[in-house]
C-alpha cells in the first residue's frame, strides 16, 4: 500500500474513532406519559482562533458568484452572542425512549455554490438521505465512515435518494475538484440528537426520566495542512485540506418526569 492510501485510511480510523456514538443495544420504542426534556447552550470561551479560508480555484462562475477568490471552510460558526452553531448535542447511554423524529431538513443536502447545505446532517438509522446539486457543474460526493458512497451529481436539481443502515459518522467530500466542500453527517440509532443552532441552543424533548450522560461533539476547527489528491474530471492533483480531529465534551444530566433540566456547554481553544 503506498503512502497516500494508509494516511486516508488512517484519516478514516481516526474519524470513527471520534465519532458521536450511538446506543450499543438495540433502541426500543416505548409509550412515554410524562417525558421530560434537556435544553441547554453551547457556548465559545474566550479569543477566536485564526480560522484560514481556501482558495477557490475551479468553476468560480459557479462557486464564487460574489468574487471573494477564498471560501470560509464553515468549520467553527460563532454568533454574536458566542453561542456556537453545528455542535451535535445527543444522550450516551439511553436505549428506550419516544419514536424517531430528527429534524427533516437535516435529511435533505443540497449542493449550492459548491458548499453543502447543511453542514451538519442528521439521519436515522435505516433512513434516507435526499441529496441533490443546486449548482450547474458537475460534483462528485464521496462519504466516508458509517456510509460508503461516490455519486456523481450530472444533472441540475434531480434528486436521487441512499439509505443509511449503519449508525455512526459520515464525512462528505467532493471527488469533483471543489476540495474546499466539506460536511458531516450523523446517523443517528435513537432521537436523542440535536444540533446547535446560531445561537448555541439546543433541546432534547420526551425524554424518560433518569441520568444520563450528555455529550457535546464538534468536528473540529483547525486546518493542520493540505493533501493532494487526484482530480477526475481533470486529470490533475489538487489540495485538499486536513482538520484536526474532532472534539467532545461531556456532562452528566438527570431527568425528571415532565421537568426541564438544562445543561451549558463551553467550548474553547484550550
Amino acid at each position: 500500500m503506498t503512502r497516500a492510501p494508509l494516511l486516508g485510511a488512517l484519516a478514516v480510523l481516526l474519524l470513527l474513532a471520534a465519532a458521536p456514538a450511538t446506543a450499543q443495544s438495540d433502541y426500543q420504542v416505548v409509550t412515554l406519559d410524562n417525558g421530560g426534556k434537556i435544553v441547554g447552550t453551547v457556548k465559545w470561551s474566550g479569543p477566536l482562533p485564526h480560522l484560514a479560508r481556501f482558495p477557490i480555484n475551479k468553476d468560480p462562475q459557479v462557486c464564487d458568484p460574489d468574487h471573494n477568490k477564498t471560501v470560509d471552510l464553515e468549520r467553527l460558526l460563532v454568533g454574536p452572542q458566542g453561542g456556537v452553531a453545528n455542535t451535535v448535542v445527543y444522550l450516551q447511554d439511553i436505549t428506550r425512549g419516544k419514536a424517531m423524529d430528527l429534524p427533516v431538513p437535516r435529511r435533505h443536502l443540497d449542493q449550492k455554490h459548491c458548499r453543502y447545505e447543511p453542514h451538519i446532517l442528521l439521519v436515522p438509522q435505516n433512513g434516507v438521505l435526499q441529496m441533490k446539486s443546486s449548482d450547474a457543474t458537475l460534483h462528485t460526493l464521496h462519504m466516508e465512515g458509517a456510509a460508503s458512497y461516490n455519486l456523481p451529481f450530472p444533472f441540475q436539481d434531480r434528486v436521487i435518494e441512499r439509505p443509511m443502515p449503519e449508525a455512526g459518522l459520515v464525512t462528505l467530500r467532493c471527488n469533483g475538484g471543489h476540495t474546499w466542500m466539506n460536511a458531516e453527517m450523523v446517523v443517528a440509532r435513537n432521537p436523542y440528537y440535536a444540533v446547535t443552532d446560531e445561537s448555541g441552543h439546543f433541546e432534547l424533548s420526551d425524554v424518560p426520566a433518569g441520568t444520563y450522560t450528555l455529550v457535546a461533539w464538534h468536528e473540529g476547527w483547525g486546518l493542520v495542512g493540505v493533501h493532494p489528491v487526484f482530480d477526475v474530471l481533470t486529470e490533475k492533483r489538487v489540495q485538499r485540506p486536513l482538520f484536526t480531529d474532532p472534539r467532545t465534551w461531556e456532562k452528566k444530566v438527570t431527568v425528571t418526569p415532565n421537568g426541564s433540566s438544562e445543561v451549558d456547554f463551553t467550548l474553547s481553544e484550550k
